[in-house]
């Protein structure tokens, strides 16, 4: 192999694998969350939260670095507002969705969107869509829905169960559109401003849509109560909010949009683990078998992808040769 697809395939290798620990971070939002429902925590402040303090840590690290904040007028349009709308969209959907039907239910209607990723990422970014991806899509989809099924909401977040599980299933679709925006503007805006510059305007415009558009609804942010929610926050702004995005945006830097969507589905096993370890919640035989598919899924993308592409001498988008 020539020493560029050498290259190649180590950083498919690395993006796949950055993809994977971005699931696993990703893992810990449920618990994490369902934490701070316990603490008194409002589903609409969690989110802003998260963000805030993630851009806070994120504006610092900055401040030595002062072309963190620079971007030209299509990225800040695109980046910080159509970004900034999607992460604003998912944080408070996803709370909504672990809310209304449960992590379990969260996440399985949140990994709809390997399957959205891939077709919107033949039709946005011209992304060849070879039965292949679909297939192993539709197969994480489905391992994810049996590993996490039977999920139950949170007693006294709403008026009724019904009116849990209506907004939970709404949320929960609503987070998994956002996701797939945000996987198809990262693949298109990582290569050309780099994975933090993006993570930066994408928090900083979900921040600043969320403190405009919470109050107009009556929900204005409200702060944790107590040293123990504050931890909780902090944890999911390190491990969600800058973690999570860190690694997803490295790999979109090295791999199409669709395999990594694939490979960060690694998330609701992460969370299944979580859970038994730490809570004691097993799993029954048909959640072990999504499991099991879930992880064949992901490794089979790893291994086709990665052996495929790793005979191009370039990557197709090339960061050093890509437009600024």
């Amino acid at each position: 192999m020539p020493e560029a697809g050498v290259q190649n395939f180590s950083q498919r290798r690395l993006g796949f694998a950055m993809a994977i620990g971005a699931g696993i971070c990703w893992g810990t939002t449920g618990p994490l969350s369902t934490a701070l429902y316990a603490e008194g925590a409002a589903l609409t402040s969690i989110g802003f939260w998260r963000i805030a303090l993630g851009g806070l840590v994120l504006a610092a690290w900055g401040l030595s670095r002062p072309h963190l904040f620079r971007i030209d007028r299509r990225g800040l349009l695109l980046v910080g507002l159509v970004g900034g709308a999607c992460v604003a969209g998912f944080e408070v959907a996803y709370q909504f969705a672990i809310a209304g039907v449960g992590v379990a239910g969260a996440a399985a209607l949140l990994y709809t969107a390997p399957v959205l990723v891939a077709i919107a990422a033949r039709l946005v970014l011209d992304e060849a869509l070879t039965p292949l991806r679909l297939l192993l899509a539709v197969g994480v989809m489905v391992g994810a829905t049996l590993t996490v099924r039977g999920g139950a909401g949170v007693d006294g977040l709403f008026a009724s169960r019904e009116q849990g599980m209506l907004l939970g299933v709404v949320g929960g679709l609503i987070a998994a559109v956002s996701y797939a925006g945000t996987t198809l503007l990262g693949r298109w805006a990582v290569p050309r401003y780099g994975a933090l510059k993006v993570l930066w305007f994408e928090i900083a415009g979900g921040t600043l849509l969320l403190g405009v558009l919470l109050p107009l609804f009556g929900r204005p942010p409200v702060a944790p109560s107590g040293a123990g929610a504050w931890l909780y926050i902090a944890l999911l702004a390190g491990a969600t909010v800058i973690g999570a995005n860190v690694l997803f945006f490295g790999a979109l830097r090295r791999v199409e949009a669709a395999p990594v969507s694939v490979a960060a589905t690694i998330e609701p096993v992460a969370g299944a683990v979580l859970a038994l370890v730490l809570l004691g919640q097993t799993l029954s035989v048909p959640g072990w078998l999504g499991l099991a598919l879930v992880v064949a899924s992901v490794a089979t993308g790893y291994l086709t992808e990665g052996r495929r592409d790793g005979r191009r001498s370039t990557p197709p988008d090339d960061p050093r040769t890509a437009a600024r």
